[in-house]
């Protein structure tokens, strides 16, 4: 990339980063454009669709995710691991709002620039989740993709609720309570 291509690629990447804090995932991409200092078009050939920028906004975080992920692996109890890793999960999604539906959506378009990052989220879920089945700690029949789908679900419920900042932790020990295995009540 050009040194003046990679410069407006990384004012746009910044700018979405602020504006989709400041007003949601759904943000004018027009205003966006404006802000970073280029026209919609230079928008568009660095980033064709709005998923495609999401998916570049959200890199670093879905890096941290994988990170934590793995370091989590070793962890003595997996069940906890699995929880602590799904809480960082609604956390980060809570960070812009339209990120959990947009993420719900991509998990079931293979098209979409944001599958890039449901499918490493998924493969490092199915390795804690399996670490937390073979412990006996939840059920056999729990699969990653219903956690996943169950996490976005805990994060869209805590955005339409920003007076309630316990809320997505008392919904992500709910649903631990029904991933159970037998004899954990």
């Amino acid at each position: 990339m050009r040194a003046d291509a990679r410069r407006n690629h990384d004012r746009l990447l910044g700018e979405a980063r602020e504006l989709f804090a400041e007003q949601g995932t759904d943000a004018s991409l027009e205003d966006l454009a404006r802000r970073a200092g280029v026209g919609i078009g230079t928008l568009y050939r660095h980033f064709p669709n709005r998923h495609a920028l999401m998916n570049a906004v959200f890199q670093d975080a879905l890096c941290d995710l994988l990170a934590r992920s793995h370091a989590l692996e070793a962890a003595d109890r997996p069940c906890r691991a699995l929880v602590e890793w799904l809480g960082a999960i609604v956390a980060g999604a809570g960070a812009y709002r339209g990120l959990a539906q947009a993420l719900m959506s991509a998990s079931r378009d293979e098209t979409s620039a944001l599958a890039q990052c449901h499918g490493p989220l998924r493969e490092a879920g199915a390795r804690l989740l399996e670490r937390a089945q073979r412990s006996g700690d939840i059920r056999p029949d729990v699969s990653v993709g219903d956690l996943l789908q169950l996490t976005h679900a805990i994060a869209l419920a805590a955005e339409q609720a920003p007076d309630d900042p316990g809320l997505a932790d008392r919904l992500l020990l709910l649903t631990l309570q029904g991933l159970r295995g037998p004899g954990h009540g």
